[in-house]
């Protein structure tokens, strides 16, 4: 019995799973195979994998509908596997919660590289306060609806966010008072490598503090710890 992680690949095709299956075994890994949706289910009610590839095309229900019950349902890593070029499914997917993707026809040994990188951040990012099917977070008057993409000031109006200013604050709400440092703030929107994340953490906050920040000169809701990041101090409940 390998020590290594227990994977399950998530693909309907075949000469994608089995090679890599036997790729990631060679190198100390456990592999448990699924060729759509349903049959992932079935693998996950019989064990506890320790991350997720998921192709996102697949006949029936698809990797993006997979990836946001397995989300709503807990932390398991996720990386997706997709064929599109376009950045639209990727970024839905990182959204969705997924922790990474990689694009087709990728190396085997790059997926093993993003493997062990997940897992190692998920080990070390800071628990989460609240349960993951919590959708409404309220903070200064403000309400903010991840179920409905929506962020609403006290005066009752919709205020718009990019993908980026989105995830930002959806990771600092759920980790409230929680010094996040750069690199965590960095997985925690998965934005590495996605075109939606190209600007730093820094600037991202600055953008965000422009929109929820009564003076984002003398921020009183994101706070700065020189040399050690961010952390969202106003008071944070939730429904």
């Amino acid at each position: 019995m390998t020590d290594g992680p227990h994977i399950l690949i998530v693909d309907d095709h075949r000469d994608i799973r089995e090679p890599l299956r036997k790729y990631l075994e060679k190198n100390g890994c456990r592999v448990s195979e699924a060729a759509d949706a349903a049959s992932a289910r079935q693998a996950l009610a019989k064990s506890a994998p320790d991350i997720v590839v998921l192709d996102i095309m697949m006949p029936g229900e698809d990797g993006l509908s997979l990836t946001r019950d397995l989300r709503a349902q807990g932390n398991l890593p996720i990386i997706l596997l997709t064929a599109v070029v376009e950045d639209t499914d990727r970024i839905i997917g990182l959204e969705m919660g997924a922790d990474d993707y990689i694009t087709k026809p990728f190396n085997p040994r790059e997926l093993l590289a993003r493997i062990k990188a997940v897992l190692r951040r998920a080990q070390n990012l800071p628990p989460e306060r609240d349960p993951v099917d919590v959708t409404n977070y309220t903070f200064n008057g403000w309400t903010f609806d991840t179920a409905a993409r929506e962020l609403i000031n006290p005066a009752g109006v919709n205020i718009a966010l990019s993908t980026g200013e989105y995830m930002l604050l959806h990771a600092f709400v759920k980790r409230p008072g929680v010094v996040l440092s750069r690199d965590q703030l960095l997985d925690l929107t998965r934005g590495r490598d996605a075109v939606a994340f190209d600007r730093s953490i820094d600037n991202q906050i600055s953008r965000l503090r422009k929109k929820i920040e009564i003076d984002p000169s003398d921020p009183k809701v994101i706070k700065t710890h020189w040399g050690g990041g961010y952390s969202f101090v106003a008071s944070v409940t939730t429904r």
